[in-house]
């Protein structure tokens, strides 16, 4: 994966490449691998990871033939900036 820092601007790089790992589920991965799972607890995480899976389709289907728009959640108002004090 490559992420191309454009004005030296290494932060904005930088969430991009979070982004992306994230969207490609390697995050998740890291997590999952980074102790030993017993294959019969694999078995039920990913059965229960399907069966969600799916329940959030119907729902989403379902929501669309009623018309019904997701809500979006609303952003934390920003924090007060405090003068410094001297």
């Amino acid at each position: 994966m490559q992420v191309l820092v454009r004005d030296n601007n290494v932060d904005q790089a930088l969430r991009v490449l979070k982004k992306r790992l994230q969207q490609e589920g390697i995050f998740r991965e890291m997590r999952l691998r980074e102790h030993y799972e017993k294959p019969s607890v694999k078995r039920a995480r990913e059965k229960a990871e399907g069966i969600r899976r799916t329940r959030k389709v119907a729902q989403k289907k379902l929501n669309r033939e009623l018309g019904i728009v997701a809500a979006k959640k609303p952003r934390p108002a920003p924090k007060p900036v405090r003068p410094a004090s001297t």
